[in-house]
């Protein structure tokens, strides 16, 4: 799926600004055609913090905007793209009905050349927001004290961050020409110093073209059979991509009739190779160690929605604290943050949406489908990013029996025989095949809080495991909970050999509560915990990654657990001011006091 963009042969206009909403509540309306007497509303941003009175409203919404037709795109073929709208999203132009899409952070694509005017053009969506268990992520669950970790939150989510809904990233508007480049993927690979780039590509049915593909003065033609094509280029003497350089390529591929250009399509790649080695993993051949946090797309007003300067700033914090690397915490980020990753350097752990799943009717097989409807568009998307090393599975998924439950909570972490529900074992082993099939060149995990009893990890490459002893579990006793952890992370890893990396781990914390000696929930607490843990885990040669959870502390549902509803684990504060343990991370990352 390219991104689109203004080149000789292409256009694109951004649909982003002031549109209108109509709620509706009961769900009786239609309003295919338009609707007057709406409000005004700001896209991309979610609904629920800009609009008063609607911050816990997960019903249906009606939002409508006009545009006319940019001059000289008639003959071209014309689409719109939208970046991500959450959760159910059915479009019409004109009082024409193009289709839906389910599921949020993923981008969807139209064509419109046949229904689009030059002037006077109405675009409507109908948004559905609603939590369900038949969806991904799943929500009003009956008997959820059995599937999930029995927290009783408003809204019911089964995950831990805010369900906002709404356009949360730009709409798209875009042509390009009638026979064109559809799609690029790139390949890296080393040998000795150079760059070994394979490039396939697909563009519209037609006879008699042929590729031409050029990096800085490289080129090469490629041909093949009808609408594909594949070719490779060698570079001598490559600049690699690495945090520590970010080099980056411009590929551009070029459609070529009887000698002419007829479409082109520019694309930074980097060179560089990920693979799994034993108990390392392996960036450009050389081990790497991740450094990192997990985030959200979560600040006020906007909500979920895009905000350029919240991307800056958050790289930013990152760099200043010595990370490397972060995990798409639950759901893809927008395809900005990840372009700004390549040309920062920073190594991502690509996670779809499926975040809080279980393994129960109703909705297993709907769930289980839109799964690996989400990893087909994940890869769709992200595939020539350098910046991606790993492509994750889901987010602590419920797998377990509750009897391997109760065994595996003891003192030994006893491990019994199908410690997994078997239809969460099936689902995982179908999509960790589906993602292998489309993308063999990169690792890929499952993230879990079930420990050595979660017996998916058999189909990943990299153990990604999140626990918050010292807070949830041994509260209060930050050395005991380490201690527990420890022992806990060396018996999965007898279990499953392997790069280990701990992907969640920390203590929530309210900004400016202190107490000495350290307690819960004040910075003092936080900062000790979080040394404690780094200690432990730079003492175990097979973790390869420990990120903190949380960069910063965002909004979550109402909870007795969620003081204000916010998840106070982040070490900066929702508005990106430092806690304590800011300071401290840098120290233990970079070497680098305060002063520094």
């Amino acid at each position: 799926m390219l991104y689109p963009q203004n080149s000789l042969t292409r256009r694109m206009v951004d649909l982003s600004g002031f549109w209108q909403i109509h709620f509706d509540e009961t769900q009786s309306g239609r309003f295919e055609a338009g609707f007057e007497g709406g409000e005004m509303i700001a896209v991309p941003a979610s609904w629920n913090d800009q609009i008063a009175g609607r911050r816990d409203y997960l019903g249906i919404a009606w939002y409508q905007t006009e545009f006319a037709l940019p001059w000289g795109w008639r003959g071209q073929r014309i689409f719109i793209r939208f970046n991500s709208v959450n959760y159910l999203a059915e479009v019409w132009l004109n009082g024409v009905r193009l289709g839906e899409h389910e599921g949020g952070h993923l981008p969807f694509i139209f064509e419109i050349t046949d229904h689009v005017r030059d002037q006077g053009n109405t675009l409507v969506l109908r948004v559905d927001g609603e939590l369900a268990a038949d969806r991904v992520p799943p929500g009003q669950i009956a008997g959820k004290e059995n599937i999930t970790f029995g927290a009783a939150n408003f809204p019911d989510t089964t995950f831990d961050f805010f369900p906002f809904c709404g356009i949360q990233r730009p709409v798209l508007l875009y042509c390009i020409p009638q026979t064109a480049i559809t799609d690029i993927t790139v390949v890296t690979e080393i040998d000795g110093t150079a760059g070994i780039v394979s490039v396939q590509t697909a563009h519209t049915p037609g006879e008699g073209f042929t590729t031409r593909c050029t990096i800085q003065g490289h080129s090469t033609f490629q041909t093949g059979e009808g609408e594909n094509g594949s070719t490779t280029l060698s570079i001598p003497n490559a600049a690699l991509w690495s945090p520590q350089a970010p080099n980056l390529y411009a590929l551009t591929v070029e459609l070529m009739y009887d000698g002419a250009p007829v479409d082109s399509y520019t694309l930074e790649i980097g060179i560089r190779t990920i693979k799994v080695d034993g108990d390392r993993l392996l960036l450009n051949g050389e081990p790497v160690k991740l450094l990192g946090f997990g985030r959200h797309e979560d600040f006020p007003v906007i909500g979920r929605g895009l905000m350029p300067a919240l991307i800056i700033k958050d790289y930013g914090l990152m760099r200043w604290i010595g990370a490397n690397s972060f995990r798409t915490s639950h759901y893809p980020y927008s395809e900005q943050m990840m372009q700004l990753a390549d040309q920062l350097g920073f190594l991502v752990i690509d996670e779809t949406p499926a975040v809080g799943l279980f393994f129960q009717e109703p909705g297993l097989d709907r769930r289980s489908q839109l799964c690996q409807q989400y990893i087909r568009e994940l890869i769709d998307r992200d595939k020539n990013h350098p910046s991606v090393i790993m492509w994750s599975l889901a987010n602590e998924p419920h797998t377990s029996t509750p009897e391997a439950r109760r065994a595996y909570d003891s003192p030994n972490f006893t491990v019994i025989e199908h410690s997994s529900q078997p239809a969460a074992v099936e689902a995982f082993r179908e999509q960790a095949a589906l993602a292998r099939a489309l993308d063999p060149t990169r690792p890929i995990t499952l993230v879990s809080w079930e420990g050595a009893v979660e017996e998916s990890w058999q189909f990943v490459d990299v153990i990604c495991f999140n626990r918050y002893n010292g807070w949830y579990q041994q509260s209060g006793r930050i050395e005991t909970g380490v201690q527990r952890l420890s022992h806990e992370i060396d018996v999965i890893h007898a279990r499953f050999p392997g790069p280990f990396i701990m992907s969640e781990f920390g203590a929530d914390t309210i900004p400016g509560h202190h107490a000495d000696p350290p307690e819960m929930f004040s910075e003092e607490y936080q900062a000790e915990l979080l040394s404690q843990y780094i200690a432990m885990l730079n003492s175990k040669p097979f973790v390869v990654g420990q990120h903190i959870w949380n960069l910063c502390d965002f909004k979550t549902a109402q909870g007795v657990i969620r003081m204000g509803s916010y998840n106070y684990k982040g070490i900066f504060t929702r508005d990106r001011r430092p806690k304590m343990a800011a300071h401290r991370v840098r120290q233990l990352w970079t070497g680098q006091t305060e002063s520094d």
